[in-house]
């Protein structure tokens, strides 16, 4: 069994004051009830400012993220699992909130430099897509530029709820009771997959989906423990997110602030096959890269 880093085990060192299982268990389900009482608050508000009449088809719409006013607000949704994960930290294992994150500088540096990794390995992706695939326009330039700061900082929002939940504060405290990756780094990131089961979206492709998306909560759930901090997981998720949902999008939903739609849909499997293998390659140069940087620590 490989030795955890010495500055993931700083990262891990709060945790350990309160490390009972129990714990965890009523955080997380504190996490869930924190969210869904966030949701129900933006229901109601929304409920008020446009009438009863209107709030359903309105949630509706911002279930799919078929606009770009119901995207960004499905974004925001998020601020309350990262409320949630708050509450637990300072209510249950009486630590500060800045733990989850990790060293401030070390978090904005490491933001930074996934980010920049991610760009500049997807730059030949983007090109790829615009000389060999028949791309259809979604958003206008004009809709798109008047929303992108919200959208931006819905994004940053969204991302960094799912690494403090996942990459933060599951991973912590773990980490914290358990020595084995099995449990602190796998266990994470196969139970960030199935929280993207969506069958009714994703059709027969949605066991694959779910796969790729726990393999890269795995290889960011790595980089937080070499890093000691979630900053390059967030900057790395962020990226992919607004590749994912700013630029190019399959169209079954968060497609209301997409550029351009892909010519298949995420539920044929026999195209979208290909794109998931291409995928998985690219988060893997992006990975090596990146543990590259983080070399030394």
């Amino acid at each position: 069994m490989l030795l955890k880093p010495l500055v993931f085990d700083r990262y891990v060192a709060p945790a350990r004051l309160r490390p009972q299982v129990w714990r965890l268990v009523v955080g997380l389900a504190l996490v869930l009830a924190v969210y869904i009482l966030w949701m129900g608050l933006m229901a109601g508000v929304i409920g008020v400012s446009l009438g009863v009449d209107r709030l359903e088809d309105m949630l509706g719409t911002i279930g799919t993220g078929s606009t770009p006013s119901s995207l960004i607000l499905l974004l925001l949704t998020f601020l309350g699992m990262a409320l949630g994960a708050f509450a637990a930290t300072r209510w249950l294992h009486k630590r500060p909130i800045a733990t989850l994150f990790g060293p401030r500088a070390v978090v904005l540096r490491d933001f930074a430099t996934g980010f920049g990794i991610f760009a500049v390995v997807a730059l030949p992706g983007i090109i790829w897509f615009f000389l060999t695939l028949d791309l259809t326009r979604g958003v206008a330039w004009p809709v798109w530029l008047m929303f992108l700061p919200l959208a931006l900082i819905g994004l940053l929002i969204q991302t960094g709820a799912e690494e403090l939940v996942f990459r933060g504060y599951m991973q912590q405290q773990l980490a914290a009771r358990f020595a084995s990756r099995w449990v602190w780094m796998v266990l994470p990131s196969v139970i960030f997959g199935l929280v993207h089961y969506s069958p009714e979206e994703m059709g027969q492709s949605v066991w694959l989906i779910v796969f790729v998306t726990g393999f890269f909560g795995l290889l960011m759930a790595d980089l937080t423990a070499r890093s000691g901090a979630i900053g390059m997981a967030w900057g790395l998720h962020f990226a992919n997110n607004m590749f994912a949902i700013l630029l190019f999008t399959t169209g079954e939903a968060l497609d209301g602030m997409a550029l351009y739609r892909l010519p298949f849909s995420v539920s044929d499997t026999e195209a979208i096959l290909p794109m998931l293998a291409l995928d998985m390659a690219g988060m893997l140069l992006v990975w090596a890269i990146c543990r590259w940087a983080l070399r030394g620590r």
